[in-house]
């Protein structure tokens, strides 16, 4: 699987790398520096911090907002912050957002081996605090770029059954 995702990514990177460019020129011409947004989140074993990289998306004083907007969280099922029309989000950024575009990055995350194409998306270690023993189980595996949840409905599903269609592939994944 460790040679797919090197293979697969850096193959990725070299084919989408003037596409990768012209992204990053945009969110310059539109909103200024940083190109990239670095989150910190859990990684494999539920120990590692991983620094996930994404274009950013948001306007610069995004994460100091986030205490002002948690009223407006829509995922009150369980540990995630996510919010419908986030007033944080520019305008290239809801496009990127839309299309995956922002998550083109993780592309570097995978080849350098702190994520792989396909598990469990790793979320933000203020969130995993409040995981139960049983949700925790999604750190068996090294964190994905796309898995099982983000193909069966994204942040459209509740938290538990994201966690459920997690546990799903880490079960039953193979190469194939």
């Amino acid at each position: 699987k460790r040679l797919f995702d090197i293979v697969v990514s850096g193959l990725g990177l070299v084919i989408l790398s003037p596409f990768l460019i012209g992204i990053a020129i945009a969110v310059v011409a539109t909103s200024g520096f940083p190109i990239l947004y670095i989150s910190t989140r859990v990684g494999e074993q539920g120990r590692r911090r991983i620094p996930v990289l994404k274009f950013r998306s948001m306007s610069h004083d995004a994460d100091q907002r986030k205490e002002d907007l948690q009223e407006l969280n829509h995922r009150t099922d369980g540990p995630l912050f996510k919010i419908k029309n986030d007033p944080r989000i520019t305008p290239l950024g809801a496009f990127l957002r839309r299309w995956s575009l922002d998550e083109l990055p993780q592309l570097l995350n995978i080849f350098f081996g702190h994520m792989s194409l396909v598990g469990p998306r790793p979320h933000l270690p203020e969130e995993v605090k409040l995981y139960s023993d049983y949700q925790r189980r999604v750190f068996a595996v090294k964190p994905g770029l796309t898995g099982l949840a983000q193909v069966s409905g994204r942040s459209d599903l509740k938290f538990d059954e994201e966690v459920s269609l997690d546990l799903q592939y880490i079960e039953e994944w193979s190469l194939m």
